[in-house]
């Protein structure tokens, strides 16, 4: 034991040191390509602003505001959505330009390319196609740009409120000067948050020549402003700007630009880089592969994109229905992308985020407070009501579960049983039938299976704070699934309220049509999503062998899709295996909870080795607000939470030389990796402590605790390795 503890410390205080170098193997580029929608601007983790530059190209592809396909720049807007599937917010767009902008032009483009592109942490820069060089960074609340123009143009910014993009709309804009170097105003939307709210103020360091506010005349139904302001002759100095938000009004807006006191850009640019350099050093890895390194931090830092800062500085904020107050204690925060996120990225906050987590979770209660149901899709405190499940419940049950500090849990199980009866999203027929009936309301499959799982977690809430008849009720409940299962397919499939199965069926087909059974996915990927139940799941095959085979076959059978209009999201395919979706996040992890860790191993190795590269078109798919970054981080370290509330972390192909994960009280806990390397992806033994370790998990408890985890890995796979039922991760049939 003592052995593993100064090993373990000496790796620390080496990375320490090493850790100060972290950041260049951050690159934000990656994810910005393909279908990864995230963007490459300058932000703070978990800040309020996100100032990034937008293309000005509508689609599916430019949820972020931007794609490296891209070469147009519109303008530089404060705030930005990470890897989503649905496009809004890019509110107080900003564009430098070398003369006034004609009003009737609707969208204003400059070309630029990547060669005069810089993004890194906390900082992003380039020169544009009409000379100018843009350098933005920010803090929390406060963006700030430097702009240098060509010498003898005609500097203006054009404030541009009625730029939108997506599903995003203005309804009212406002601009008003304060004095000489001041603006202020507010930008209301609506699009997927069908209720926004944005003020801002602006303070630059040269007195505005002329300021021109105007209606935007294609709007002839609303109030929405421009405005562009106009400057002297700069005489080849720098025009500097502050840009600050607040959900509150335009005065908390004035205050915020008080996080920038000074005209110091590169001050702010090195406080940013402090900010990640420390998100940075919680988990520091040691390999010669550098592009691991990149992937790694690069995702690391993707995991603190997301949710965002709502509330002022004092902690208060104007939620969706008009009301300003402030949580009882700490931060309210915004953008809950919880259908992905519950699955890794809310359980690596435990981790890695205690000081931020009970903010997170307060938050959504705060949201229950306010509307009467734990979030689905929290968007500036809207419900857009995106995805399946109420998937708040495993992130609220976790922290309870895990003894988060500041958490009423009774308070945190009123609001998860709100949700488990809420009269809305099918769920009353859910419990009416003991499964939704596919002639009931539409992706009824996803539906069953995602509340199954969820009343699990209200399950093992009920039972820690003694409501047995409640934990009774709700483990009745998370075997759904069962009902839905098809002995003669060997799938999870539809049924109708009279009982009869879903006719015509076919596993491979999918659709973004209501009349589809499955959200975003098919029978192949929804039949393994029960993963509080591995072991019941497979006896529904009748042997778990069988179970074994047909999880084999879904990585081999044909990786076509069918349906007319089958979503992108199904991406990232090894046959109907889609990485680049979330359902599918667990799966290569069930073979451990049968005594086949060895699959397991391999199936992950492949996956990192195929998903995640260093470049732009990195990812498989969206990557949705850290979830796919989570993924890699918790699988390259050698473990992963593949059912999230139970607090075991399920063991799979380290991929580092020693990884060092700071805990809370100034504890670490090591995982050290002998024969490590790409031809050696299977594990022989394990160690914790310096002690032969038998079980193919550890769970949280033990992992708070501080202390070291060696893996000795080979070419081979060790069949006998996990294959005790013993030491097989838990499930409700055990």
């Amino acid at each position: 034991m003592r052995k593993w503890l100064v090993i373990l410390l000496a790796c620390f205080g080496a990375g320490h040191a090493h850790g100060q170098r972290l950041l260049k193997y951050v690159d934000p580029m990656i994810g910005t390509g393909g279908h990864g929608h995230t963007y490459p601007g300058a932000t703070v983790p978990f800040g309020m602003v996100q100032l990034s530059p937008d293309n000005g190209t509508q689609g599916w592809d430019w949820c972020s505001g931007y794609n490296y396909a891209d070469s147009t720049i519109t303008g530089f807007s404060h705030t930005h959505l990470s890897g989503t599937g649905c496009g809004d917010w890019v509110d107080i767009s900003v564009m430098p330009h070398t003369g006034m902008i004609p009003d009737t032009m609707k969208d204003f483009r400059v070309k630029f390319n990547h060669d005069s592109e810089t993004a890194r942490p906390g900082y992003y820069g380039v020169k544009l196609g009409n000379g100018i060089k843009v350098l933005l960074t920010a803090t929390e609340r406060c963006g700030f740009h430097t702009y240098v123009y060509p010498k003898g143009s005609k500097p203006v910014v054009f404030f541009n409120l009625a730029y939108m993009m997506n599903y995003d709309s203005p309804t009212e804009t406002h601009i008003f000067k304060v004095d000489d170097y001041t603006i202020a105003g507010y930008r209301y939307s609506k699009g997927w948050a069908n209720v926004q709210r944005v003020y801002f103020a602006a303070r630059l360091n040269r007195p505005i020549d002329q300021l021109h506010i105007y209606k935007v005349g294609r709007f002839k139904d609303r109030n929405v402003q421009n405005a562009q302001l106009v400057f002297k002759d700069l005489e080849g100095q720098s025009l500097m700007m502050k840009v600050a938000l607040s959900s509150v009004n335009s005065d908390k807006a004035m205050q915020a630009l008080g996080e920038i006191w000074d005209w110091d850009f590169q001050r702010v640019v090195n406080e940013a880089e402090w900010k990640w350099q420390n998100e940075m050093n919680k988990v520091k890895v040691r390999t010669d592969n550098e592009k691991l390194k990149q992937i790694f931090y690069t995702a690391l830092y993707h995991t603190c994109m997301a949710p965002v800062l709502y509330s002022d500085k004092d902690g208060y904020y104007k939620n969706a229905k008009g009301q300003t107050t402030k949580l009882k204690k700490g931060q309210r925060y915004t953008v809950f992308s919880l259908w992905d996120t519950f699955r890794g990225l809310n359980p690596l906050f435990t981790l890695l985020q205690p000081e931020r987590n009970p903010d997170f979770i307060n938050s959504m209660l705060a949201f229950y407070d306010e509307n009467g149901l734990l979030p689905v899709w929290d968007l500036s405190t809207w419900e857009t009501g995106c995805m399946s499940g109420y998937h708040a419940v495993p992130v609220v049950a976790d922290a309870v579960l895990k003894n988060t500090p500041d958490v009423d849990a009774e308070h945190a199980y009123k609001a998860m049983r709100a949700s488990a009866f809420q009269n809305v999203r099918g769920t009353q027929d859910y419990i009416k039938y003991g499964y939704l009936p596919q002639d009931k309301q539409g992706y009824s499959v996803t539906v069953t299976l995602e509340y199954a799982y969820d009343d699990w977690c209200i399950a093992q809430v009920a039972k820690k704070l003694g409501k047995f008849d409640d934990y009774n009720l709700f483990m009745k409940r998370s075997q759904a699934y069962k009902l839905l299962f098809d002995k003669q397919t060997g799938f999870i499939r539809g049924k109708n309220s009279d009982g009869s199965w879903v006719e015509p069926f076919d596993p491979y087909l999918t659709s973004t049509k209501g009349t589809s059974m499955y959200e975003e996915g098919n029978a192949w990927q929804y039949t393994f999503f029960v993963p509080h139940d591995v072991r019941g799941l497979a006896e529904q095959f009748g042997t778990y062998n069988k179970f074994l085979t047909k999880l084999d076959s879904l990585f081999t059978v044909s990786s076509s899709v069918k349906g007319e209009s089958a979503p992108p999201d199904v991406s990232g395919l090894i046959g109907q295996y889609a990485h680049g979706n979330e359902p599918s996040h667990h799966i290569a992890y069930m073979y451990t909870y049968l005594g086949q860790a060895w699959k397991t191993q391999k199936m992950v190795r492949m996956i990192m080795d195929s998903m995640y590269h260093a470049q732009p078109d990195g990812y498989a798919g969206n990557e949705d607000c850290g979830q796919m970054s989570a993924w890699a981080i918790w699988s390259m370290m050698g473990m992963y939470p593949a059912n999230p509330a139970s607090g075991e972390y399920i063991f799979g192909s380290p991929m580092f030389d020693e990884v060092v994960i700071d805990l809370p009280y100034q504890r670490q806990f090591g995982i050290f990796t002998v024969n490590n390397g790409p031809d050696n992806p299977y594990i022989q033994s394990v160690r914790l402590n310096g002690r032969p370790y038998t079980k193919t998990y550890i769970d949280h408890v033990t992992l708070m605790k501080g202390g070291a985890l060696e893996f000795v890995m080979g070419p081979q796979p060790n069949k006998s390795w996990g294959a005790n039922p013993q030491d097989w991760p838990s499930s409700v049939n055990n």
